[in-house]
C-alpha cells in the first residue's frame, strides 16, 4: 500500500490536532480543518488504510485514531513543520540564560530548572566529561575565624569547590601562604592518577609547619577530581508529568514516575546524526518509558566538554515546539559557554525590521 502525499497530509492534521486535544482525531475533525478539501468519508478510507500501515491506531473506546509509534516517527523525519518562536519566547529564553559566574554544578541544575519551566516537562541537563580528564586549575586558602580556613579547589571545567578546615595549633598565616605555594606549584594540571604516595611525602616535605594538612588537602582535592570524572545528570520537574492527561491514570504515572531517575538519564544516548534527537515511545531504552518521547540536544561547555539537555514526555508533545526551545536555549548556552556571552536579541517577526 503506496504512503501517498495525501495520506501524509491527513497523518500531519491528526498528529497536530492530536497534540493539542489529547483526544482520539475523528475524520469530520480533520475535515473541518483549514486547507483539508477531502471529504469525511475520503478521510476515513485513508484513516483505515494509515491503521493498517500501523501508522495509527484505534483505541478500543473510540472511533477515533491516534498516531502510532510509527506514526509519530514518520511525522519526526517528514511531516513537522518548523516552529517559529515568537519574540516574547526568545526573550523569555534569553533572560533565562542571564546567568552569572557560579558554581558549575549550580548553573547545570539551573539549567534544567529553566528547562522544565520552559516547556512544562521533565527536563535534564547532562555534563560529560569523556575525553576531559579533570585537573585542578587553582587552589585558594582564605583564612577564617582562629583556627580554621577555607580550601577553595578550581578545577579546569570551571567548577569551584570548597572545604572547611581547622589549623593545627602550630600552623600560622605564613605558614598557609607557604602551603597555597606549594600546592598551586605541585598539584594543578594532575589528573587523580597522577597523585601518587610519593609526590604526597614531597609536597609533605616542602609544606613545613602545615605538613600535618596536606593528607587533607590532598583526600578532599582527589574527591573532587573524581566526582568530575563522571558524567553529572540533573534531574528536575518529574511531577508536571502528572498535569499531562496520558498520566491521570495513577498507576501508569508511578510506573513512569519511578522509573525517571539520573541512572536512566545517563544511558540515554547522546545525539549523533545531528544536533538534535528525538526517541520516540519504545525507541527509549527502558521499557516503561515506553509511552513517552524524549527530545534532546547538545552543546559545547569547552575545554573538551559537552552539555546536553532534554525533555521527557508524552508521546503526544509539540515536537515542533519543543525542538525550536531546545535547539535556542543549547545554542545560546554554547556561546555563553564558549565566549561568555548572551545569545543575540530575538529575530524580527516576519514583515518587521529589528531596531
Amino acid at each position: 500500500m503506496e504512503l501517498t502525499e495525501r495520506k501524509k497530509k491527513i497523518l500531519r492534521a491528526i498528529v497536530d490536532c492530536y497534540i493539542q486535544s489529547a483526544e482520539p482525531v475523528g475524520s469530520k475533525a480533520i475535515a473541518a480543518m483549514p486547507g483539508m478539501d477531502v471529504s469525511s468519508a475520503t478521510i476515513r478510507n485513508e484513516m483505515a488504510d494509515l491503521t493498517e500501515m500501523g501508522y495509527l491506531e484505534q483505541p478500543h473506546t473510540s472511533a477515533g485514531r491516534v498516531p502510532s509509534p510509527a506514526g509519530y516517527r514518520l511525522y519526526v523525519n517528514e511531516l513537522m513543520e518548523g516552529y517559529r518562536l515568537s519574540v516574547d519566547e526568545t526573550q523569555s529564553l534569553n533572560e533565562a540564560m542571564e546567568l552569572r559566574i557560579q558554581e558549575f554544578d549550580k548553573v547545570m541544575g539551573q539549567v534544567g530548572r529553566m528547562v522544565s519551566q520552559l516547556t512544562n516537562l521533565p527536563a535534564y541537563a547532562v555534563a560529560s566529561r569523556e575525553g576531559a580528564q579533570p585537573t585542578v586549575k587553582h587552589f585558594e586558602i582564605i583564612p577564617a575565624d582562629a583556627g580554621s580556613f577555607i580550601l577553595v579547589v578550581l578545577t579546569n571545567t570551571e567548577t569551584v569547590k570548597n572545604k572547611l578546615i581547622k589549623l593545627p595549633l602550630q600552623a600560622g598565616e605564613q605558614d598557609l601562604k607557604i602551603l597555597s605555594a606549594v600546592l598551586n606549584a605541585s598539584l594543578t594540571g594532575l589528573t587523580v592518577q597522577q597523585i601518587t604516595p610519593e609526590l604526597l611525602e614531597k609536597i609533605s616535605r616542602s609544606a613545613g609547619a602545615a605538613a600535618g594538612l596536606v593528607p587533607i588537602v590532598v583526600d578532599f582535592t582527589v574527591q573532587v577530581l573524581q566526582e568530575q570524572s563522571r558524567n553529572e545528570v540533573y534531574l528536575t520537574g518529574q511531577m508536571k508529568l502528572l498535569g499531562q492527561p496520558e498520566y491521570r491514570d495513577v498507576e501508569k504515572a508511578q510506573e513512569v514516575l519511578t522509573t525517571l531517575d539520573e541512572s536512566v538519564i545517563a544511558n540515554l544516548p547522546a545525539p549523533t546524526d545531528g544536533p538534535v534527537q528525538i526517541l520516540v515511545g519504545p525507541e527509549n531504552i527502558a521499557k516503561e518509558l515506553k509511552d513517552t518521547s524524549v527530545v534532546m540536544t547538545r552543546f559545547d561547555i569547552g575545554d573538551g566538554m559537552q552539555g546536553m539537555i532534554g525533555v521527557v514526555g508524552p508521546t503526544r508533545m509539540d515536537y515542533a515546539q519543543v525542538t525550536a526551545r531546545l535547539s535556542y536555549f543549547a545554542e545560546g548556552l554554547g556561546r555563553m559557554f564558549g565566549k561568555n556571552e548572551l545569545p543575540p536579541s530575538a529575530p524580527a517577526p516576519e514583515g518587521e525590521k529589528p531596531e
